[in-house]
């Protein structure tokens, strides 16, 4: 297969959104209907491509000498690109009734549709200067979504967003810098690519610049202290921080972390330095002090952001272990937070979409109108807190496997720090569910008769991410298997 396909799925949700901004459909039906079909004939060409593979790699342009853009398909593409696809069908059509009396939905359907295709350029990257140009867009085609309501509590999440994220596309470049210059195939290749013969005895400058990309890159994946954007961007429609947290900008910023450790410095060589000594201690401080924050929140979608902050430095506890188990882990993790983090939100906009309530201590005896709604954040809570039968254990498992077979001392402080947050993770999502099933005694529950369920297109997300969950949790080896080949770079 020619790998000139591999550019169509980027290009068609950026052209089509560029369309509506051109040319706004303002009819909500018409608008709909074309947001859908664009997002499912682009989720069934990327699949098609996925599953079919092609082979070499797809040049697109050069900036420079040694700036080539390019397009390639390997493992990791396949696995980023699999769930932004499979994902994105189902939020949109969320976001068809969330959004359906807000203003310019126009605007925003338009920029959530070109974020589809900036996004799967980062899958599909097929090198870091691509990816780092593709990284750079999708920042600045969320701008408009976070600060789409226009408040002046969305204006200052706006704000602060785009300087944490320059701030950590700065701290990127360097690193991308230095690997053009030092690397022998600018190419994403397992193992990485380093000249050791022109960093010579210059080791410890090669790991400096290892960590300062790590905390670059780390800023969309919420690494402490580099996370506070995250809880703030909470202010955005629900449709928005959904996709922010669990699919597209932090899961971007987990990717480009795996992709610069794995395929261009090289784990064998970053094993046992004093750099994965710091990058490790930074991340078992994020999982802490997310997960304490969580329990210490009381507004209930900044709850969720900050067990996303946790869960995201999972992925990362796994990934710095510099080693395939550790890289596996990872991507397991990754690949079932995605589903049932993006199935957590859904369910925290449902109840505030049909109730107008914010706080944790405002959800007493909603789950008895809201019973689907809190069924799936029941289901969704239990997999986050890593309780078995559900996808949220597997993943933690693979982790704490990972860290066993890593046998450092600091590793065993991580299987400490994964105890400790599946307790406060418990704690701040089952005191959700217990409030919404068994309130207290004084709750008058005929104030509560105007409630209930969303309609279908915000029911049929969460049946199908809850279903998912519990599938992936009790019958995962097929997709572990997968998992397994890309983390060895067999695929």
């Amino acid at each position: 297969m020619n790998p000139t396909v591999i550019l169509i799925p980027i290009l068609l949700p950026v052209l089509a959104g560029a369309l509506m901004l051109l040319r706004p459909i303002e009819n909500l039906r018409r608008r709909n209907v074309f947001v859908e079909t664009v997002t499912l004939v682009n989720t069934a060409i990327t699949l098609w491509i996925l599953t079919h593979a092609p082979q070499g790699t797809l040049y697109l342009f050069s900036l420079g000498e040694k700036l080539p853009m390019t397009l390639r398909i390997d493992g990791m593409a396949t696995f980023f690109g699999c769930i932004v696809s499979c994902l994105w069908p189902l939020a949109s059509l969320y976001a068809f009734e969330y959004m359906r009396h807000e203003e310019r939905v126009n605007t925003f359907m338009a920029f959530y549709t070109i974020t589809y295709g900036v996004t799967l350029g980062v899958a599909f990257a097929g090198n870091i200067v691509t990816m780092y140009l593709f990284y750079e867009m999708l920042t600045m085609v969320t701008l408009p979504l976070v600060m789409h309501t226009m408040t002046p509590q969305a204006k200052k999440a706006t704000r602060d967003y785009l300087y944490y994220m320059i701030g950590g596309t700065a701290f990127a470049f360097i690193g991308m810098v230095f690997y053009v210059i030092y690397s022998t195939d600018l190419e994403f290749v397992y193992g990485g690519a380093i000249d050791l013969s022109r960093v010579g005895q210059y080791t410890n400058v090669l790991y400096l610049i290892y960590v300062l990309s790590f905390f670059g890159f780390g800023v969309k994946a919420a690494v402490f202290p580099f996370h506070s954007w995250l809880p703030e961007a909470s202010v955005a429609p629900t449709p928005v921080t959904a996709l922010l947290h669990a699919v597209a900008v932090v899961k971007s910023g987990v990717f480009a972390i795996m992709r610069f450790t794995y395929y261009c410095i090289g784990p064998e060589l970053l094993s046992g330095s004093w750099a994965q000594t710091v990058v490790l201690i930074f991340v078992m401080a994020t999982i802490v002090h997310a997960s304490t924050m969580g329990v210490r929140e009381a507004h209930f979608k900044r709850r969720l952001a900050y067990s996303t902050v946790s869960n995201l430095s999972y992925v990362l506890l796994g990934v710095v272990m510099m080693s395939p188990p550790g890289l596996f882990a990872g991507l397991a993790h990754m690949l079932f937070h995605a589903i049932m983090k993006i199935s957590g939100f859904f369910c925290v906009g449902a109840v505030m979409h049909q109730t107008g309530k914010n706080y944790v201590y405002e959800l007493d005896g909603l789950g008895r109108r809201m019973p689907l709604t809190f069924t799936a954040l029941l289901i969704s809570g239990l997999s986050l807190s890593g309780l078995p039968l559900f996808a949220g254990f597997v993943s933690k498992w693979e982790i704490a496997r990972s860290l066993f077979t890593n046998g450092s001392a600091l590793a065993s402080w991580g299987v400490i720090v994964l105890i400790y947050s599946a307790l406060m993770t418990a704690i701040y999502m089952l005191t959700v569910i217990v409030r919404g099933f068994f309130p207290a005694r004084d709750v008058d529950m005929g104030e509560l008769k105007a409630y209930g369920d969303p309609s279908w297109q915000m029911i049929l997300p969460l049946a199908v991410f809850s279903v998912v969950t519990v599938m992936f949790g009790v019958w995962a080896t097929p997709i572990l298997e997968k998992l397994w080949t890309v983390a060895q770079g067999l695929f």
